[in-house]
This record gives C-alpha cells, sequence and structure tokens, in this order.
C-alpha cells in the first residue's frame, strides 16, 4: 500500500454515527441517500441518484478495461403500519428479515406520509409482569403479539388517524448509537452502514493522496438490498468485476470476529467467485491487512443478487465483522479500518 495512503478513522467514526441516525428503512431511503449524495460531492465525486433510488458514482481510473464495480447498501431493516388497532396502538409488518424478539422494547419512529415523526415503543400487547404474570413469559413473540404504543394521547384507531398516521407508514427503529473509548461501536443498522463508512474512508484516502484506482470504477449505494433485489438492476452497464461491501456475521461455527475484516467465500447463495476471492485473500495477505475467511450459513448479498438477476461479472464480497447480525449488532474499529484498507487496495489495483 503506498506510504501516503492513510485511512482516516475519525472520519469513518463521524460519518458512520450521523448515517446511523438518519432513518432509512427499505422503501424509505431519500433522506439518508441525499446525505450521502453530499458527501460524495465533497469528496470530488459527481453522483446521481437512480430511478430506483440508489445513489451511483463513477471514478475514470488509469484505465477504461474491464471497469468494476463497488457496493454498499444504505437500506435497514424496519416496518411499516399493517394496521390501525381498535385500542389506537399499531399492527407491524415486518421489513427485511429478523427475529420479533428482537425489536421487542425498542424506540421507534413511524414515518407519516407528511414526513412527521411520530415516537413511539414496540411492545408486547401482554408486557406487565404485575397485569399478566407468567403470561409475559409465555405469549409468543410475533406480528399477532407485538405492537407499537404510541407517545400521544390515543386510545382508539379514529384518534391514532388524527395524527397522520396511515396504514403503509414506515416504523423505524431507534439505532441507539454508542462509541466506546475501547474501539467498539455498537448500534442498529451497522448493516450495511458501516459498510459505506468504510467505503467512503477508503476513497477519502485515495482522494488525499492523489491516488486513482487503477481500473474506470463505479461505485454505488443500493436501497433495496435488505429485501433480496438491492442490484438486481444494476445502472453501470457492463463491468468486469463486483465486490459487494456487507457484514460479516459472528457466531458459534463462524471465523468472523469484530476485529478483523472478512472475505467471504460462500453464503446461502453458492460460492462467490474463487480465483477473484482468492485474489483478495492474497492482497489482504500482502499488505498485512488483518483478515478472516467465513462462510455464511443464513445470508445474501448485493453480490448474489446482481448474479441472480443474469449479471456476468467476477462477484467478491467483504466486509467488517458485526456481532448480533439483525439485532444490536456491534463492530470495532480495527475491523472497519482493515475493510477500508483492503477496498482501498483493490481499486488501486490494476
Amino acid at each position: 500500500m503506498p506510504d501516503n495512503l492513510a485511512i482516516d478513522k475519525d472520519y469513518i467514526i463521524d460519518i458512520l454515527v450521523s448515517l446511523l441516525n438518519i432513518p432509512s428503512p427499505t422503501g424509505y431511503t431519500h433522506q439518508a441517500t441525499q446525505f450521502l449524495l453530499g458527501e460524495f460531492e465533497t469528496l470530488g465525486f459527481d453522483g446521481k441518484l437512480t430511478r430506483k433510488g440508489s445513489l451511483l458514482a463513477e471514478w475514470p481510473g488509469r484505465s477504461d478495461e474491464d471497469p468494476r464495480a463497488i457496493s454498499a447498501h444504505v437500506d435497514t431493516l424496519g416496518a411499516m403500519v399493517m394496521e390501525i388497532k381498535s385500542n389506537g396502538r399499531l399492527k407491524m409488518t415486518k421489513i427485511g428479515g429478523y427475529a420479533w424478539n428482537t425489536i421487542e422494547g425498542e424506540g421507534c419512529r413511524v414515518i407519516t406520509a407528511s414526513s412527521n415523526l411520530v415516537r413511539g415503543s414496540i411492545l408486547a400487547n401482554k408486557s406487565s409482569v404485575h397485569v399478566f404474570g407468567k403470561e409475559v413469559d409465555e405469549i409468543a413473540r410475533d406480528e399477532n403479539t407485538l405492537e407499537v404504543r404510541l407517545d400521544e394521547r390515543t386510545t382508539t384507531e379514529d384518534e391514532t388517524r388524527a395524527l397522520g398516521i396511515e396504514v403503509g407508514d414506515f416504523i423505524a427503529f431507534d439505532p441507539r448509537v454508542e462509541v466506546s473509548q475501547s474501539g467498539f461501536i455498537r448500534s442498529r443498522h451497522l448493516d450495511d452502514k458501516a459498510c459505506i463508512a468504510c467505503m467512503l474512508g477508503a476513497l477519502k484516502g485515495m482522494k488525499k493522496a492523489g491516488l486513482e484506482p487503477g481500473r474506470k470504477t463505479y461505485m454505488q449505494i443500493s436501497s433495496f438490498e435488505e429485501v433480496g433485489h438491492g442490484a438486481a438492476a444494476a445502472s453501470w452497464g457492463d463491468i468486469a468485476e463486483f465486490v459487494a461491501l456487507d457484514m460479516a456475521a459472528i457466531g458459534e461455527g463462524q471465523a468472523s470476529d469484530e476485529f478483523h475484516l472478512t472475505i467471504c467465500v460462500k453464503d446461502s447463495s453458492g460460492p462467490y467467485h474463487h480465483e477473484f476471492t482468492r485474489e483478495l485473500i492474497d492482497m489482504a495477505r500482502e499488505q498485512d491487512i488483518p483478515h478472516k475467511i467465513d462462510t455464511y450459513p443464513y445470508y445474501g448479498s448485493d453480490g448474489s443478487a446482481f448474479w441472480r438477476a443474469g449479471g456476468d461479472a467476477r462477484v467478491a464480497l467483504f466486509g467488517p465483522g458485526v456481532d448480533a447480525s439483525h439485532n444490536y449488532e456491534r463492530t470495532h474499529i480495527e475491523s472497519l479500518l482493515a475493510t477500508a484498507q483492503l477496498a482501498a487496495q483493490y481499486l488501486l489495483s490494476d
């Protein structure tokens, strides 16, 4: 890696915290993409928004042959209002794949059609042990038992509708971002905003050092990954390679941790491109970038969506280790720095 290339740790954290605090459940990402459009422009890129809602920017590079693409997604887990109940509370329908119990007790914002934000909490409909006793432990946590309790004076359906809330309104879960002195970042929605921060950190480091990519590069921030089709309709034309930046899953039986980047060789959609993946592994080894190699049993990415849609390019996946994925997540700055370093090294390569 060039001696003058440095990754700005504070910049990565600042971008990440700012982005985490902008609600962006799948289908409601425009505020977050506008924020990122400004960041791309600050770094000197002419970004644009696609019809679908993705952000796309281009960097010419030293060669126009065999262009490449690198992508991360800004959309997150969330919910929508499925029903306004007779008691004024809200029944939800999921956006993305998560277990219902992981959002119980969480604060949230209901985003009305007029973009007003109504605060609330997600609770089981039998929450008080003083009222329901053992039933609190025994009831299932699902769409029929969890509800949004609004922080407004409402006890009827009509009173809730008077707040401007309707079926189809988005529900954004509170991120609860915390950055510790020991380098841990914990928050909801590190998937995949951590990777966006890593991408921008790599781009800023290269720009500041006066470096350009080895080949023409398209940079995408997709907006429908959590529901499976984020990069299925890519807007960059013919490319030879596609790197999807996405979190690594940590847990029993996994090689990933919070202090390394992870290069994924296989997820639930099957293996990624073998030769391309090996090149990235060799690149990490040669540059002494802390990394792990792993497979993810219940996982898909923009890369797999691109392939399923017929994309004809070599596809690989890597990203920072994230504990408790699709729950209250946590990673470490060392993992973010390693991810940004490999992203920069890949972009610099021929």
